[in-house]
């Protein structure tokens, strides 16, 4: 969910990360019908629940898979050789590792595809803005780059199925922790969120009766959250996570409630991108990510990356 302005759209689901990962969706894909969803408001508005102190919860893992919906082992005899293309600086996801070559979440992914499907596997470093030239170019097979799937990018590329999604959470400070937040809990209440934001449109649609505040960062939004300017902030729960578990919180908050994904306002999800009509690979592709996910490869891998799960 970090920021060319098509490039910045691109990014935009990804939030601005500097640095993923507590939900209940460990053995099971994480659907909307899974996630928390704001109810209308009803004629009266209920006493708000009960404030809680946070209590320490175990790590939690997203599925994005339906064990119930395996997928058929495709032909995979066409397949020699994939060369993934992905950015260049965007950790923990792609960076440059100690050894000068491709390190982070998606290079480990598509390692691990490769692994599966048994091919030959290259990743390329490119900046973010390029890939999807150099895709369609034939300069590469797939894009494994935490690229948001969207309408514009689906009439250049197909994509795989989701491998992760960006949820959006509300956090406040640890002494005013909510465990469910609806949207007659925050009547009357200070909530931060970016300006412009899907985050703000979500809660201007869904969150009528709340106190919105538009900061134009998210520093400026954490900072007055810190200083108890506002009761909440609101946006893009990856990065959040890792604010949340970063020194500069200064261990003040925590997530209260969520998450929240709507695909309206917060997107398809994060897919792996080929050339338009390449369902060999990304029929292949999907197998394997199946298959990973069924092994306990993926919790692994996702656990090694992200202490703070966003889910």
């Amino acid at each position: 969910m970090a920021p060319s302005q098509q490039a910045k759209s691109f990014k935009s689901v990804r939030g601005l990360l500097a640095g993923l990962a507590a939900g209940l969706c460990l053995l099971g894909g994480l659907t909307e019908a899974n996630a928390q969803a704001p109810a209308k408001r009803p004629p009266a508005a209920p006493q708000a629940p009960p404030q809680t102190v946070p209590q320490a919860a175990p790590q939690a893992v997203p599925g994005f898979w339906d064990p119930r919906r395996r997928p058929e082992r495709p032909d995979l005899s066409r397949l020699t050789v994939i060369r993934f293309l992905t950015e260049t600086d965007y950790p923990p996801f792609n960076f440059t590792g100690a050894d000068g070559n491709p390190a982070g979440f998606n290079v480990d992914l598509a390692r691990a595809l490769c692994e599966e499907i048994k091919v030959t596997c290259t990743v390329q470093m490119r900046r973010f803005e390029t890939l999807v030239d150099a895709l369609t170019s034939n300069r590469g097979d797939a894009i494994i780059a935490s690229m948001a799937v969207s309408p514009q990018l689906r009439a250049r590329v197909d994509f795989t199925d989701p491998y992760y999604r960006v949820p959006a959470r509300f956090v406040s400070r640890k002494d005013a922790v909510m465990p469910e937040i609806r949207p007659e809990y925050l009547e009357g209440k200070k909530v931060g969120v970016i300006a412009g934001s899907a985050h703000e449109a979500y809660l201007k649609a869904m969150f009528t009766d709340a106190e919105l505040r538009a900061y134009p960062s998210d520093d400026a939004m954490r900072a007055a959250l810190r200083k108890g300017e506002v009761d909440f902030i609101f946006g893009d729960a990856i990065s959040l996570a890792f604010w949340i578990n970063g020194t500069d919180s200064a261990d003040c908050c925590a997530f209260s409630g969520g998450p929240f994904v709507e695909s309206r306002f917060f997107g398809e999800g994060i897919g792996i991108a080929v050339r338009k009509g390449n369902d060999v690979l990304r029929q292949a592709l999907n197998w394997a990510m199946f298959r990973i996910w069924e092994k306990g490869r993926y919790t692994d891998l996702w656990l090694r990356y992200f202490s703070v799960s966003p889910f």
